[in-house]
């Protein structure tokens, strides 16, 4: 046991070099405990002072306090190094490389609908179509009147219109348009043939939805005008579309139908995706599966825009873009696409 006789200076040398050769924070804390603790050898010697004489208590405790305060600045000093130390190798190995990638963020993607549309435009655009756009806000006049609908027409009531609270001549004029068929008119208005234009854009009908139809759909329009273009022309034309955007093997069928603004007027069918022609639910037992309506645009409408019927002929089409969705993915609903689910939009 280290009495007060003891020399304070062998403590302090003692006490440095251990100090000295102390490599961890552990080794530290052992140190500190052994000379300053309640139980250490300079703790001791400072209670010892006591039952000493007052000059020699002087003289010792002066002594005692001076190394004390030297051994624990000597202690914070070593400890604040082992933290300094600690710090730098975790920042070391947990240092950001700046030259590595980021971590991948979430990509969007374009809605399917959109992706359609673009194909489809794509493909129209190779046999040398433009894209022209039109307003979704129409005039009545636009949208029935100048295709050979006037108001008392039976042929509207294949429209259900959404009209817009605006009168002119005592009667409603403005609509949101119920099909891209009015970008025709506006089109031969200012432009003189030769004409090869498709016109995608939002269509609305005041209609209750199911899984064929909704109240807002995504339509293109296509028109074109100019000598000598036959009946051949547009089937030519729609056989290489089918194919391109269903595949080289599907088979396409042309039947009769009838829109007021083309005459003669058919619709284009391709044979069913899922019984390969042979009869099913999907495809009404019949085969086949409609996809656009065509036709060659009527002479009066031709004749209207200002060009001559007798030399000019054009043939005009318009298709869902939803519908053709449908089709190519094998969807069972429309309302899926406008459900803002994104586990069905993330599959495409």
């Amino acid at each position: 046991m280290t009495s007060v006789s003891d020399p304070i200076s062998e403590i302090e040398d003692a006490a440095m070099r251990e100090l000295a050769v102390i490599s961890d924070a552990t080794q530290l804390e052992a140190w500190r405990l052994s000379y300053l603790g309640r139980k250490g050898k300079l703790t001791r010697i400072l209670r010892g002072l006591a039952d000493l004489p007052l000059e020699q208590r002087r003289s010792l405790g002066a002594e005692a306090n001076r190394i004390k305060l030297r051994l624990e600045t000597a202690h914070r000093e070593k400890l604040a190094r082992f933290e300094q130390d600690r710090v730098a190798q975790v920042t070391e190995g947990e240092r950001l490389d700046v030259t590595l990638p980021g971590p991948p963020l979430p990509r969007g993607g374009l809605h399917p609908i959109t992706r359609t549309l673009q194909d489809v435009l794509r493909v129209f655009e190779s046999m040398g179509f433009q894209v022209a756009e039109g307003p979704e806000i129409e005039w009545d006049y636009y949208n029935f009147e100048a295709l050979r609908i006037p108001a008392d027409h039976p042929a509207r009531d294949m429209w259900d219109t959404l009209w817009i609270d605006c009168e002119r001549e005592g009667r409603r004029s403005m609509l949101l348009r119920t099909h891209t068929s009015p970008n025709q008119i506006r089109i031969m208005e200012r432009t003189q043939p030769p004409i090869r234009v498709v016109v995608p854009g939002k269509c609305y009908r005041f209609e209750a939805t199911d899984p064929t139809h909704e109240w807002m759909m995504t339509q293109v329009e296509g028109l074109a005008i100019d000598d000598g273009i036959s009946m051949a022309d547009l089937k030519g034309t729609l056989a290489e579309f089918a194919r391109r955007i269903f595949g080289e093997e599907r088979k396409v069928a042309f039947r009769c139908d009838y829109f007021p603004f083309v005459e003669p007027g058919m619709e284009l069918r391709i044979d069913c995706f899922i019984c390969r022609g042979a009869g099913c639910r999907t495809c009404g037992r019949t085969g086949w599966i409609e996809i656009l309506g065509a036709g060659m645009v009527h002479p009066e409408i031709i004749a209207n825009a200002g060009y001559d019927p007798d030399r000019y002929t054009g043939f005009a089409f318009g298709l869902g873009i939803e519908r053709i969705a449908l089709l190519r993915h094998g969807v069972d609903d429309i309302r899926h696409f406008y459900a803002n689910d994104l586990r069905f939009l993330q599959q495409f």
